[in-house]
């Protein structure tokens, strides 16, 4: 948002400058037009100047939210194109039909200036073009590549996907002349291409190709990559409807194979139906495993990468072990181990994670392709997740960066947070994390799983792992014996020191804690950070690494950190039992307290002081000892004891006031 300024109201033309932004924002104009307008003469006065301020801000902001809105429409038309290629597949039967709607879908999806598909010829030994979107070469159409040859003929041969900068100037790659000069005269530079596989079986290539030189991202290689694996499903699918027909021929011989295929075909219907519904209204994991379980009728459970747990259905479904999903990842196809039958899901190259089926030990080749196309439609919904939490995670630091410099208005921050399920005007409190035991990556992790468990904001800043929280009253444990206690409260104290606990746990490693707050609104949030850094820093130079504080917690040291030093505060943290029994009951504790430092420890000649019996100090310095604990004489605990009782001296000699520090 603009910056508000002192300087009075915005000129008229600033109001017409600000307009046309939006009217820009609306007609999703270029950005150089966002430049186009004219600034203000910072010379024709304080307005002038404060005009070209708003203008500059506003044309900033303008622009953010225009790449923001790009990157939307990026993403909404690939969904878009890969949804359109699961309907295609679920209506289309002719082969022709649907190669053309995949290279067409490949080519809007990437944004290339030509797409074409090629398949092997087993018999030639060597791959034909068969589909082109793009092209205007009648000789690049008909181009054939022997194996090995050029970079078709390579991604033909190896079954991985390669890609190319600039063709022609490439010697990765075998060129002939044919091969080049049918390139040339399609004028292509830059090319993708990678492989269409039944199981382990290479049967084409799919490509991606730019007239001018350029390099292609991992993203549009896995995007390409599950284009092609729909793609051979497709032309797999037309195969088993080909012998279907085939065995037509011949009704006396064949009629148990025309219905085991009918059923196949429509157990794969139905099948490839229910997946598709799932990705057009976008399912989960969960909807995946109810799906394929009910068709195949096992249990089935999927993981992500790492070996965690997404989803279950049915009955016993058992884990699948990493072996067989190494298995599965190298062979392409889903393998059968202990009883378990076990699919890698792919994305390209990348192991996004897998899905395991049990209770079928006699899957035939159609159910084994259902249970394939599965962890294609789950590699489909994890990305589209994974993106999903890039985005969220980006805004989210985003927000924590402009929360601790006051890099927006109050307000402004104030709504963020609310769409985010965040309300600023509840205590959060502030924490900074350190670690030299465990990498930074994990421990930001660690720290984001717990901010989105509390509704917080975790993130880096200023190169020190943040983690805000809200601050919730104390809640109640189940009572003596074991179980959970009571909750993290207001004061972030104790909140730090079960937050350092809790990711010590988690990542085998301590993990210290400077923790401010409780803070409410967006303009406190600075200082907060600013405190809970100083804690972190004094926590580590008094060599208490792997524990959680705030300054109000170190005693005189914390004190003196502080930005608002709150003698009170401390002497009531120092004091405070004492000072209640005192006003409980009208003795004068503190007094036989401070006589006894005075004396310089001497339990005989504070008795002297007191003209009391030495008994008597006794017994009195026992009822201190019960009330502020057996570390009380402690050299560093006395010294902040009798720190203490000067200050409170000092007070009741000024009288009661504001600044009263009894209990």
């Amino acid at each position: 948002m603009p910056t508000t300024h002192d300087s009075g109201s915005t000129g008229t033309g600033a109001l017409l400058r600000l307009r046309n932004l939006l009217d820009l924002l609306d007609q999703g104009a270029p950005a150089e037009a966002f430049q186009d307008g004219e600034l203000p003469d910072a010379e024709a006065g304080s307005q002038a100047a404060a005009d070209a301020a708003v203008i500059a801000d506003a044309t900033r902001v303008a622009l953010r939210i225009r790449r923001t809105l790009s990157q939307h429409r990026r993403r909404e038309a690939e969904l878009a194109a890969l949804f359109d290629t699961a309907g295609d597949l679920a209506r289309l039967r002719e082969p022709d039909a649907v190669l053309k709607a995949i290279v067409h879908r490949a080519k809007l999806l990437l944004g290339t200036d030509v797409t074409y598909l090629s398949l092997n010829d087993e018999e030639a030994g060597d791959t034909y073009m068969r589909v082109t979107d793009g092209s205007v070469s009648a000789a690049f159409q008909r181009v054939r590549l022997g194996m090995g040859e050029g970079l078709g003929g390579l991604v033909a041969k190896t079954s991985r996907p390669y890609s190319t900068g600039d063709y022609r100037d490439d010697q990765r790659f075998r060129h002939t002349t044919t091969i080049d000069g049918a390139v040339a005269e399609e004028g292509l530079r830059a090319i993708l291409g990678v492989p269409l596989r039944l199981g382990t079986r290479v049967i084409g290539v799919l490509y991606a190709a730019d007239r001018t030189a350029r390099t292609f991202t991992p993203d549009e290689v896995a995007l390409l990559s599950s284009l092609a694996d729909h793609a051979a499903i497709a032309i797999d699918g037309a195969r088993l409807l080909d012998e279907t027909r085939t065995a037509l021929v011949d009704l006396n011989a064949a009629s148990r194979t025309i219905e085991a295929h009918s059923e196949a075909m429509r157990r794969a219907e139905d099948a490839h139906d229910r997946l598709t519904d799932l990705v057009l209204r976008g399912g989960d994991a969960t909807d995946v495993a109810t799906a394929i379980g009910t068709v195949l009728q096992g249990g089935t459970l999927v993981h992500d990468a790492e070996g965690a747990e997404l989803a279950r259905a049915g009955t016993d479904p058992r884990p699948p072990s990493a072996e067989a999903v190494a298995a599965s990842r190298a062979g392409g196809r889903a393998v059968f181990v202990h009883g378990t039958w076990v699919c890698a899901v792919l994305a390209g190259q990348e192991l996004l994670g897998s899905i395991a089926l049990t209770g079928r030990a006699d899957l035939d080749d159609a159910d084994r392709r259902l249970f394939e196309r599965a962890s294609l439609v789950t590699a489909l919904l994890l990305l589209l997740r994974r993106s999903v939490a890039e985005t969220e995670d980006r805004i989210r630091g985003e927000l924590l960066g402009d929360l601790l410099t006051r890099a927006a208005d109050p307000a402004g921050l104030s709504a963020r947070a609310r769409r985010l399920g965040m309300d600023l005007g509840r205590p959060h409190a502030v924490f900074v994390l350190h670690t030299g035991a465990v990498p930074r990556p994990r421990l930001l992790a660690a720290a984001a799983r717990i901010a989105q468990a509390r509704k917080g904001l975790a993130g880096l800043h200023h190169e020190d792992v943040v983690l805000v929280c809200p601050a919730e009253d104390p809640a109640p444990g189940p009572g003596p014996g074991p179980g959970p206690g009571p909750g993290p409260g207001p004061e972030p104290g104790p909140a730090a020191a079960s937050l350092a606990n809790e990711l010590r746990q988690a990542l085998a490693g301590p993990v210290t804690v400077g923790a401010a707050g409780p803070v409410t609104g967006p303009a406190e949030f600075t200082d907060a950070y600013a405190e809970a850094r100083r804690c972190r820093t004094a926590l580590r130079a008094l060599g208490r690494e792997g524990t959680g504080a705030a300054l109000r917690d170190l005693g005189f040291l914390g004190v003196l950190l502080g930005d608002q030093t709150d003698l009170g505060g401390y002497v009531r943290q120092t004091l405070g039992p004492v000072l209640a029994y005192d006003a409980k009951r009208g003795t004068d504790l503190v007094h036989t307290l401070r006589a006894y430092f005075d004396t310089g420890a001497s339990q005989s000649r504070a008795a002297e002081a007191l003209h009391v019996h030495v008994n008597t100090v006794v017994q009195r310095l026992d009822r201190i000892g019960s009330l502020l604990g057996r570390d009380w004489q402690r050299p560093e605990r006395a010294l902040e004891l009798q720190l203490a009782l000067r200050i409170h001296q000092v007070n009741r000699h000024d009288g009661p006031g504001p600044g009263d520090f009894a209990a």
